[in-house]
């Protein structure tokens, strides 16, 4: 059995869902910088937006994907605690693909490397 593309699939999932949320988080964190003056909370809102990217980047790189995972888990059930189910759906999508990727491993590990050689032999 070729499991090549299942393998594409997922290092192309791992990949969109780090960066997706690493831009997220980047677009939270400019927007609470500019609105540090007007929102007393902004600054707290913008550590935890630079936390969540950083986290993000952690989930991009195999060796530190794991913590990366926690980390992303942790501020998102943070973020749905203190917002409430209603208002962070697109979190819980986000948390249930770190969870996957989380549970399966780096999508760039060796298996993976392996399985591709041997299905393209």
């Amino acid at each position: 059995m070729n499991n090549l593309p299942l393998h594409r699939s997922f290092v192309v999932f791992h990949l969109m869902l780090g960066i997706v949320v690493f831009v997220e988080s980047l677009r939270t964190l400019v927007a609470a910088l500019q609105g540090h003056g007007a929102n007393p909370l902004g600054s707290h809102l913008a550590i935890l937006a630079g936390i969540e990217a950083a986290a993000a980047l952690l989930f991009l790189i195999p060796g530190t994907l794991r913590l990366g995972s926690v980390l992303l888990l942790a501020i998102f059930a943070f973020a749905v605690l203190v917002h409430g189910v209603q208002y962070e759906l697109d979190l819980l999508i986000y948390a249930a693909g770190v969870l996957f990727v989380s549970v399966h491993g780096s999508a760039f590990s060796r298996d993976l490397l392996h399985n591709r050689k041997a299905a393209i032999s």
